[in-house]
């Protein structure tokens, strides 16, 4: 439902900013927003609750922005967001933006997950790796999962490459069990 949601405002604000020749801008001041949400447990929490009514988060998110140095372009868009009341969805329309943007500039997206965080050296042989198969920029996401025990997963788009142990090991334990 959140993509429902998201696609429009993040096609309109693209489109806007694309538009203004601002688009470095406005993903910049959008990477900011994510920051923020990230780190704080009760902003997160103030966007997502249903309890607080739509002019109530609207009235706030006034405030902080007048106190911030956010893109005018980017304030105007989260104070509309605010006012529809589509806050809850801000997380998915920043990476519906994201997209479209990276997508413009003929760049793919990896999620990467590995067991220990990757070294810079790993990193950047992994997406000179992807860069050789797909023929575009890859920018890494990059997440940790201790419970893969080793080797990695890799997503990009609907495509899924899975090297974990943890998957390996699940596949010869289903293999065990059909033999014994």
């Amino acid at each position: 439902m959140l993509t429902q949601i998201a696609r429009p405002y993040a096609s309109a604000l693209f489109d806007l900013a694309e538009s203004e020749n601002q688009l470095a801008s406005v993903e910049t001041s959008l990477s900011d927003v994510t920051r923020l949400i990230g780190e704080s447990a009760d902003f997160s929490r103030f966007l997502r609750s249903p309890v607080i009514t739509a002019d109530a988060k609207a009235q706030a998110m006034d405030e902080l922005l007048a106190r911030s140095k956010t893109n005018p372009l980017v304030a105007n868009f989260l104070r509309l967001v605010a006012r529809n009341g589509r806050l809850m969805a801000l997380d998915a329309i920043i990476a519906t933006f994201r997209e479209l943007a990276a997508k413009a500039r003929g760049e793919v997206t990896a999620d990467v997950t590995s067991a220990a965080p990757l070294s810079a050296e790993q990193a950047k042989a992994l997406s000179e790796t992807l860069e050789g198969k797909l023929g575009k920029t890859v920018t890494l996401n990059q997440f940790v999962d201790p419970s893969l025990i080793g080797g990695l997963q890799v997503k990009v788009g609907s495509q899924m490459i899975d090297s974990s142990l943890k998957t390996k090991l699940t596949a010869m334990k289903i293999a065990m069990k059909e033999v014994g």
